[in-house]
Formats: structure tokens, sequence, C-alpha cells
């Protein structure tokens, strides 16, 4: 095993730095292209899943305020406050993740529904079949949605 593919499998940092440098130097007939390809595809992927996840989190976290009006707290406003920062910091680090957020919705909201339905004991029939929010409700600091009891 050469020190590249011992880097990659006991110190990804280390594999990562010394790619680094190969590139800066030049040296691409060094590097294995198909572990390189397969990383970055890997990062593209963990990039939507993590948007995916953030999105799922905000939507439960509107739904619970929509639907359990009683019980809106602070520590849910808190949530839905830092998942939209987080998803739009996300956004601004890598713009053409928007190309992904109707993609994105659609895997997460059912998530989100079952997810809120969990939390507040309702049951999952209460819930839309589809995302009642738009993108730009979603993202809107301002935006919280209307009780629904």
């Amino acid at each position: 095993m050469n020190t590249l593919e011992r880097d990659y499998e006991q110190d990804f940092y280390a594999w990562i730095q010394h790619n680094i440098a190969l590139l800066k130097q030049g040296k691409l007939n060094e590097i294995d292209i198909d572990i390189l390809i397969d990383e970055l595809e890997s990062m593209a992927k963990r990039d939507k899943r993590e948007l995916t996840s953030r999105l799922m989190i905000l939507m439960a976290h509107l739904l619970k305020w929509q639907f359990q009006p009683n019980k809106q707290s602070g520590s849910w406003q808190s949530s839905i406050d830092e998942q939209r920062i987080q998803i739009i910091e996300q956004l601004e680090e890598s713009p053409s993740l928007k190309n992904t957020l109707h993609e994105g919705i659609g895997r997460a909201y059912p998530k989100a529904v079952t997810l809120a339905a969990k939390e507040t004991g309702l049951s999952l029939e209460i819930f839309p079949k589809e995302c009642p929010y738009r993108i730009e409700q979603l993202l809107d600091d301002d935006f919280y949605p209307e009780n629904r009891v």
C-alpha cells in the first residue's frame, strides 16, 4: 500500500492535504483521480442531505407552530430561526444549491410531518399532504404560519 492509499484509509485529513499539495504543484499524474471524483461526489451529496435535513426540521417546527398554537414556545421559535440561518448560510456558500430547494422540500416534507406528528401527538391526517409553505416563506425571518385549530 502506497502513502496515498494509507493516508486515505487511515488519515483522511492527511490525504486531503497531500492531494491539495499535489494539485498546487501541478502533479496531476500522482493523484488518484477515481478516489478524488468519489470524494467530490460524496461532498455534493452531503451538502444536499444537510440542506434537506435542515428543511425537515424547519418545516416540522413550522407545522408544530401552526397546528399546536397553545404550545408555541421560545425554543420552537429559536429552532425555526436557527434552521433558517443555517439554510441561508448554506445557500450563500453554495448558491447552486438553490436549484435543489424544490427537490429538498419534496423529500423533507413527509419526514417533517412524521416528526411533527410524533412531537405533538397529533394525527398524521391533520397535516396537509403537500407542503403548505412557499420557499419564500420558509426563508422569511418574519414568517410564522397562522394557527389552525
